[in-house]
């Protein structure tokens, strides 16, 4: 017997979410199931985009946002204008105690001024103008005037004299680093101590010279390319050699420094001749320049004699010392 249904179905089943149908329009969309897409419609989003920018979207990189941005501007001003006190900070410090500007007229050379200046310390007795020359009360740089000292020639001079003392000690067997420190400091001290002494004498003795210490640190570094010379003798003519070229090098670099000097020291009488240091005595100044000069070979000799003085060393050929050879006892 078939019953009525009265308008209900038989069976319950549950019911599914139809899909609209596609040419009806859609008043919400439906965000049930699934998060919706966040839409960038141009609008402003709190926070920087440091990474690559979106596929599609228009717009300046995270950087460029950065930069935009007032504070972050105004933060990197403050930045760089610290940096920039610290860098003038340290540029005063240094400049109250070492002239920069100074310390680059001493290295204003070139290879023509080297050359000149080597062969002058070496056969100063043929040149005749000494007088170093000025332009606009100011001196001209070395490589204008071979007269004017310069810092060049005595630093790389101090390398190579320590480079061949290193050599000779090898030669000789004797190397280690602990002796190549001590030469190269006793090298070192003993041109602070000569430039020490010659302040210290002009200032007793009330001398008002263009000497500056850097003049004298040149003048007094002069000495080590008699050294170079003085070894090199050593080491390829053994002790005969060595004499001849420690009494050749004292005597161009005696002859040197007296006729430098003397344009430095002696040349100012005429001018404190009316002011403080008219109570110093012409011989006295004579004296200090005298004492420099007679200074340079007992220094050389005392800085070269140690590297050359092994006997079975002057023994050796010519041969053996400029091509070291294994030998057998």
């Amino acid at each position: 017997m078939d019953l009525p249904h009265h308008g209900y179905r038989a069976s319950a089943k549950p019911r599914g979410r139809a899909a609209p149908p596609v040419g009806d329009p859609v008043l919400f969309d439906d965000t049930s199931s699934t998060a919706a897409p966040m839409s960038n419609q141009g609008y402003y989003t709190p926070g920087y985009n440091m990474g690559a920018p979106q596929p599609g979207v228009p717009g300046p990189a995270g950087v460029n946002n950065l930069f935009a941005d007032p504070m972050a501007s105004a933060a990197m001003m403050y930045g760089s204008s610290l940096a920039n006190q610290g860098k003038d900070m340290v540029n005063k410090e240094i400049s109250r105690y070492v002239s920069v500007n100074k310390l680059k007229y001493f290295f204003a050379v070139d290879s023509k001024y080297v050359m000149k200046k080597l062969l002058l310390l070496m056969f100063p007795y043929t040149h005749q103008d000494w007088e170093v020359r000025y332009h606009r009360d100011t001196p001209l740089t070395p490589r204008h005037d071979v007269n004017a000292p310069d810092l060049y020639i005595p630093s790389m001079a101090f390398i190579t004299y320590i480079l061949l003392a290193g050599m000779a000690l090898g030669i000789q067997k004797r190397f280690s680093p602990e002796v190549l420190g001590l030469c190269a400091s006793t090298a070192l001290v003993w041109v602070i101590i000569e430039v020490l002494v010659m302040l210290m004498s002009l200032y007793l003795l009330t001398v008002h010279s263009d000497l500056s210490t850097f003049d004298l640190i040149a003048y007094s570094g002069y000495k080590y390319v008699g050294m170079i010379f003085t070894v090199l003798g050593g080491l390829l003519f053994g002790s005969d050699g060595y004499f001849l070229a420690l009494a050749w090098s004292s005597c161009a670099l005696m002859f040197f420094i007296v006729r430098s000097l003397k344009m430095k020291i002696l040349s100012s009488l005429s001018h404190d001749s009316m002011g403080a240091g008219a109570s110093a005595k012409p011989r006295l100044r004579l004296y200090i320049t005298v004492a420099t000069a007679a200074f340079q070979p007992i220094i050389i000799y005392w800085l070269t004699s140690h590297l050359v003085r092994t006997r079975d060393f002057y023994a050796y050929p010519l041969t053996t010392i400029c091509i070291p050879l294994s030998i057998n006892d």
